[in-house]
């Protein structure tokens, strides 16, 4: 399996630039420090709230998230997450909430990761990103999968432990593979999921299986959603996908037969385009590009040669 990894140097895959931040994993379970740092003048602290958080708009034109100093954050119990310090030493804490605080000058409005990851700087998109995986995990895993008894926040919210049983779990990452099949003819395969608004096609994806390696889940993901075989496999990328805990593997996939025959249980529609074929099917409307945080917009801008149109969430 060869690699595309350099062509995505020059234009960073959205969550995947570099933050700035070291997450610090070995402070997370030190109390003393934590207690330090949460007391700190400098730290800094967020609400995230079922996958959203408050942005605002600053008088230069650009979209941060709204933090505050500790001393100024709202009360939690347990769940308050460390996510890291900058290169300054600030450290950065999220806190998990029912509900997203009012703001008393009405200019900041919440917003989840796939509208404000593409408008926040790399750092406060990483920090988001960190925050909202963690709040799901949190959310979904509140008790022990041995014994069935509550479990309890640890190391900062990235471990829950079980009081009964003493057992440890941790932060789950599912791995996904999504990938831009093309032909000899280099066009692109592009499906339309059966759940999906008319018109609105994209890359192919799929979960890794136990004991399967990623190769041969791109091979059979692509076969059982259009009965398409698959030859060489190359690996470009990968992009962080916490709705809710996905780790997206991004290829580039070589078709060995043309032949669609769609599943119907997963995909609708899937078609063949040129280059030209797709763009005139976005500029009349009849394909809407996929929205652009997500990296099947990227894996379709190397093949296409040129930037995707833009348009609203989906």
């Amino acid at each position: 399996m060869t690699t595309w990894t350099d062509h995505t140097a020059d234009r960073p895959i959205s969550l995947t630039a570099p933050s700035g931040i070291d997450r610090a994993a070995h402070h997370r379970l030190d109390e003393a420090w934590l207690a330090a740092a949460w007391s700190h003048p400098s730290t800094r602290c967020f609400v995230v709230s079922g996958g959203q958080v408050l942005i605002d708009e600053t008088p230069d034109g650009r979209t941060e998230l709204v933090m505050t100093p500790s001393f100024e954050a709202p009360l939690t119990e347990a769940h308050r997450y460390f996510l890291g310090t900058d290169e300054d030493g600030v450290s950065y804490f999220a806190l998990q909430k029912d509900s997203l605080p009012g703001r008393m000058d009405q200019s900041a409005r919440p917003a989840g990761l796939r509208e404000a990851g593409l408008l926040l700087s790399p750092r406060d998109a990483g920090l988001l990103a960190h925050a909202v995986a963690l709040e799901n995990w949190q959310r979904l895993h509140r008790f022990c999968s041995r014994c069935g008894e509550r479990t309890v926040i640890a190391a900062a919210g990235h471990i829950r432990r079980c009081p009964a049983c003493g057992a440890e779990h941790y932060p789950r990452t599912d791995p996904a593979v999504i990938m831009a099949v093309t032909d000899g003819e280099d066009r692109i395969l592009l499906g339309r999921q059966v759940h999906w608004p008319e018109g609105r096609f994209s890359t192919l994806a799929g979960f890794v299986e136990p004991g399967e390696s990623i190769e041969q889940s791109v091979r059979r993901e692509v076969y059982e959603e259009a009965g398409i075989t698959i030859g060489s496999v190359e690996y470009v990328a990968s992009q962080p996908w916490p709705f809710p805990s996905s780790l997206m593997l991004g290829f580039m996939a070589h078709a060995t037969s043309t032949g669609i025959n769609v599943d119907g249980d997963e995909i609708h529609e899937a078609r063949w385009f040129s280059r030209d074929e797709l763009g005139a099917a976005f500029e009349s409307g009849e394909v809407l590009p996929p929205y652009g945080i997500s990296i099947a917009a990227r894996l379709i801008e190397l093949w296409y040669g040129k930037p995707l149109p833009t348009r609203g969430s989906f």
